[in-house]
């Protein structure tokens, strides 16, 4: 039998150097803006029970979880999402603390992806949750969160608004199957026109088929909310029109360099979303960066209904978006490298302190030459050594 262990598992990889230094960059920048805005960080396990996730409110398919069993034998899954966790915690730990909670996180997820779609199973998100307000106010509060930690890392997005309620609101009035549901989200979401036509095709044909048949073509600046005129015949999405468009105009006073977009067709493959949905988008990354909205009735699941809105972002799709473009952290070389003579090794090493205290950075030699610490100072880019006997001699190296 073949041994894997000089390999990583399918969807996994090594991150080296410039990654790690970049990956912690965006981390670092993002986690600021969320900071300065008032949240604060939380760290969920993790391992949590199958029930967080139950695909009949959670939306996320079991088939792309990885399961395990704990010692009782009850069902265990490695986190698939970072939302639902932040509920369960809200509902238990944080239930008696006054609202609204602003939380953050900096965790990995972990999904079963089908194999060669290039899609990672492991994966770094950060994210906030502001849990336990509705309204306009919440939804601009958190999209402009969105926007200042997009633009601290990656000018030139696209940020897509949509809201939730659109697809919910037609889809009721379709024949009864969750299986026909999925198909034309999953239309609507590639939009892949003649898919969704031959899925509507089938349907007795009346207005909310053809409003149906619109939403991925509804796409583009605040013109589309003239174009959707098909949908304003139910009194209902009117309204979420027209609360849609405000925030629209809204958020363009904030962010007026064209990159924010109206896409009806956005329909997110989380369930639990009832309200605005945004996501956002690099030219170096094929799937979306961010992804966001409101999900109201999420917390109730956990025996705690309130409002909530957040959003997720990818942090190694912007990592390799920057490395992309040649954004790189570099690693740098030591200032110094400290040696120590044989018998003045303890010497050595609260000399480095000292220069390690002046803001330098320095490195102990580990070899037991002069022309073994110079050797490897030349390999590694350090172009000065201070040999610690007696005396400090310092040698610059060329």
């Amino acid at each position: 039998m073949r041994k894997n262990n000089r390999i990583t598992p399918e969807g996994t990889k090594d991150y080296l150097f410039e990654e790690c230094l970049t990956r912690r960059y965006i981390e670092r920048t993002i986690g600021d803006v969320f900071s300065s805005r008032g949240f604060h960080e939380v760290v969920t396990p993790g391992l949590e029970f199958y029930d967080v996730f139950d695909p009949d409110f959670s939306g996320i398919p079991q088939e792309v979880m990885y399961k395990t069993t704990d010692r009782r034998g009850r069902l265990i899954v490695m986190r698939p999402d970072s939302t639902l966790p932040i509920a369960r915690l809200t509902a238990t730990r944080l239930q008696n603390l006054p609202k609204p909670l602003r939380l953050y996180y900096t965790q990995p997820i972990y999904r079963n992806n089908p194999g060669l779609t290039g899609k990672s199973d492991e994966s770094v998100q950060t994210g906030i949750e502001l849990l336990g307000a509705g309204g306009i106010r919440a939804d601009l509060d958190v999209i402009s969160t969105a926007l200042e930690a997009l633009g601290k890392c990656v000018p030139g997005y696209r940020l897509e608004l949509g809201h939730a309620g659109i697809f919910h609101v037609l889809a009721e009035q379709f024949p009864s199957g969750e299986n026909l549901r999925e198909e034309i989200r999953s239309a609507i979401e590639t939009k892949s026109y003649a898919r969704l036509d031959g899925i509507l095709d089938r349907l007795p044909q009346s207005e909310p088929v053809r409003a149906m048949r619109e939403l991925p073509r509804l796409f583009g600046g605040e013109e589309v909310f003239e174009r959707a005129s098909l949908l304003r015949g139910d009194t209902r999405l009117a309204g979420i029109l027209d609360d849609l468009h405000g925030i629209y105009r809204s958020l363009s006073q904030l962010e007026q360099s064209g990159r924010l977009m109206i896409d009806l067709g956005l329909v997110q493959r989380n369930d639990y979303y009832t309200g605005i949905v945004f996501s956002a988008y690099v030219e170096e990354f094929g799937d979306a960066v961010l992804l966001g909205g409101r999900y109201d009735n999420l917390l109730g699941h956990f025996g705690q209904p309130m409002p909530a809105v957040g959003f997720a972002v990818n942090v190694d799709a912007i990592a390799k978006t920057l490395l992309a473009r040649g954004n790189v952290c570099p690693v740098l070389p030591m200032d110094i490298l400290v040696h120590g003579e044989t018998g003045y090794e303890v010497k050595a090493l609260e000399y480095a302190a000292d220069l390690v205290a002046q803001g330098l950075r320095c490195e102990t030699s580990v070899l037991e030459t002069q022309d073994g610490a110079v050797a490897y100072a030349q390999s590694s880019g350090i172009k000065r050594i201070d040999f610690v006997g007696e005396t400090v001699k310092t040698v610059n190296l060329i």
